[in-house]
């Protein structure tokens, strides 16, 4: 019984120490997260000026696309997929409500 509860001890550490390691990597993807929207802030401010739509499927295919390529099995790939559309989605929503602060409350 002393070795069950010691091997049990053992994986509740490891398990502990991959949390930890989501953690660490959590707060690196939100910070490249924020540096992703300000990067579309920005691109949407050019395309603002510029009289482009924020809509633009064949770039959102092609950012798909490589991140796809990143992935080493189709399980990733299918996963990356859909984590990839919904960062997509938000990212064009972010773009679009900057957007309207930007506009004079006369032109909205």
């Amino acid at each position: 019984m002393a070795d069950s509860t010691v091997n049990n001890d053992t994986h509740w550490l490891e398990l502990e120490e991959w949390r930890k390691k989501i953690d660490a990597i959590d707060h690196q993807l939100s910070g490249l997260l924020c540096e992703r929207l300000n990067c579309a802030q920005n691109i949407s401010s050019l395309k603002r000026r510029i009289g482009e739509e924020v809509l633009q499927p064949a770039r959102e295919k092609e950012v798909l696309e490589n991140v796809l390529n990143q992935a080493d099995s189709e399980l990733k790939a299918c996963a990356l997929e859909k984590i990839y559309k919904c960062i997509i989605e938000e990212t064009r929503l972010f773009q679009h409500e900057w957007k309207n602060e930007q506009q004079p409350l006369s032109s909205r």
